[in-house]
């Protein structure tokens, strides 16, 4: 009688070679020893993704979007077929599958795609037979079969998805980190492993830069209440569960601090100070598929304004000609673009409460004279644009600012 379904995740650095792939089989293993049903979701081998983008790029340096699907789905089949292996040699029935086998149905949005259904059907008949079922990360096929990827860390996606569609106990993602902390271990040392944290939190984390999980996963999971535990492929040590808001979380100001130094400013000079401008400007980034973060529009006295706003640096490329051409046909000025930038973010679901929090985040800046660019705030998270070269120093600044060491 099995003991209910687990949905495992394990990442690239998880899977990055034979050994590390066959300490996987034993963690698999050891649940299905203990009487669980298992869906295990898995990434590409260590930086296969990275390996193939920039193969691709030497052959075309701007190569279509649905045969950069094609080429990196390919990672992740690789990854499947050898775990798949490694638990058979232990003596134990598995199987693998693409996302496409396994009816992963999504939209035609090419290296982003969103899914739209997963038929389990296949899945569950694999589990009536008493076998792991090992499925392909990041990936899906859309109604007119072609393959895509749901975007990076996509395999994220895949478990949490699968895990509200198989109603599992609990999704299990493992990484090459014990959990979630405070801030990231490898710029503060002294960062502290939270126990939990609340699906906004994380989500606020997720896409203000911390690395751990994709955001889009953790909108799903608070969607659907799934359970998620964030935990180490080379550790037995409990992870961090993500869950609802919970009392004792409110009494907790800041959370953590986050960094992503994958951030572009571009800022529009001399622009027109009059009604319905921005809005041309951003419907224009809009229509190019741009996704615009944080914008700041200075003051004007002179019936001209400056407007900067950060975009994603993978997209400038996209951005400038859209930018260059909107400003011509506003009549505005010059186009500058500074990728020598970088956001730091403190979240936390206790700010809402609690006055004072923005001002002692600036002191904590101000006494390291680190110049801050451009603010933004939500209820849970204060953000931050600032020069690169200081971005570690701030991390490690804010956070024992806020006391999130102790």
């Amino acid at each position: 009688m099995s003991k209910g379904l687990i949905v495992q995740k394990f990442g690239g650095s998880s899977v990055a070679d034979v050994k590390r792939i066959q300490n996987v089989a034993q963690r698999v293993i050891s649940y299905r020893k203990k009487g669980y049903d298992l869906v295990v979701v898995v990434s590409a081998l260590g930086d296969t993704t990275d390996e193939l983008i920039s193969l691709a790029n030497k052959i075309n340096p701007h190569p279509s979007e649905r045969e950069m699907d094609m080429l990196l789905s390919t990672g992740e089949q690789i990854s499947v077929a050898l775990l798949a292996m490694a638990i058979h040699k232990l003596g134990y029935k598995a199987i693998s599958f693409t996302g496409a086998q396994v009816g992963i149905i999504t939209d035609t949005s090419h290296t982003r795609a969103r899914i739209i259904k997963i038929n389990t059907d296949k899945i569950k008949e694999e589990l009536k037979k008493g076998k792991i079922v090992i499925v392909a990360g990041f990936q899906g096929i859309t109604l007119n079969q072609d393959i895509t990827t749901l975007g990076r860390g996509g395999s994220d996606l895949t478990a949490v998805a699968l895990a509200k569609e198989l109603d599992a106990q609990i999704c299990q993602i493992y990484t090459d980190v014990e959990g979630i902390y405070t801030t990231d271990p490898r710029i503060e040392p002294k960062a502290r492993k939270l126990k939990s944290i609340t699906y906004d939190e994380m989500l606020e984390m997720a896409s203000l830069g911390a690395q751990v999980m994709q955001a889009r996963s953790i909108e799903v999971a608070k969607k659907f209440d799934v359970n998620i535990e964030v935990r180490s492929s080379f550790s037995q040590k409990r992870g961090t569960m993500i869950t609802k808001e919970a009392k004792i979380m409110e009494e907790v100001v800041v959370r953590g601090v986050t960094l992503s130094k994958n951030e572009a400013k571009i800022t529009i000079c001399d622009v027109p100070d009059r009604p319905g401008i921005a809005a041309k400007i951003f419907k224009e980034l809009s229509g190019g598929g741009i996704n615009v973060d944080m914008i700041v529009q200075n003051v004007s006295h002179t019936r001209k304004t400056d407007i900067s706003f950060t975009v994603n640096k993978n997209d400038v490329d996209k951005t400038m000609p859209i930018v260059r051409q909107t400003s011509k046909m506003i009549g505005a000025g010059e186009v500058l673009e500074d990728s020598d930038i970088a956001r730091v973010s403190i979240v936390g679901v206790g700010m809402k409460s609690h006055p004072g929090v923005a001002a002692k985040m600036f002191e904590a800046l101000a006494k390291e004279k680190i110049n801050i660019e451009m603010i933004s705030t939500s209820d849970i998270s204060i953000s931050c644009i600032i020069k690169k070269k200081f971005a570690e120093t701030a991390v490690r600044a804010i956070h024992e600012k806020f006391g999130l060491g102790k």
